[in-house]
């Protein structure tokens, strides 16, 4: 527990303040994100912690996973 809390605050913080939408994070636009496309934005995003996001397991991130992550701090808010 101590590592994810570790990773995620070092996730939050090489993320900074800027925003993005999920969608800003699904390339192509299936409505899912992946690692592939989180990692595009967030390298410092490992399997580990995708997996954590990924509540039902599915191997991809749906707008709640998404909203989760970001209500936790791994992922930055959006904005408006």
């Amino acid at each position: 527990m101590k590592t994810y809390l570790a990773m995620s605050a070092i996730l939050a913080t090489a993320m900074g303040s800027a925003a993005f939408a999920a969608t800003e994070l699904d390339a192509n636009a299936d409505g899912m994100v992946t690692l592939e496309e989180a990692q595009a934005q967030v390298p410092e995003i490992t399997a580990e912690i995708f997996s954590s996001l990924d509540v039902n397991a599915d191997g991809a991130l749906d707008s709640e996973e998404v909203a989760a992550a970001q209500d936790a701090g791994i992922m930055p808010k959006t904005s408006g």
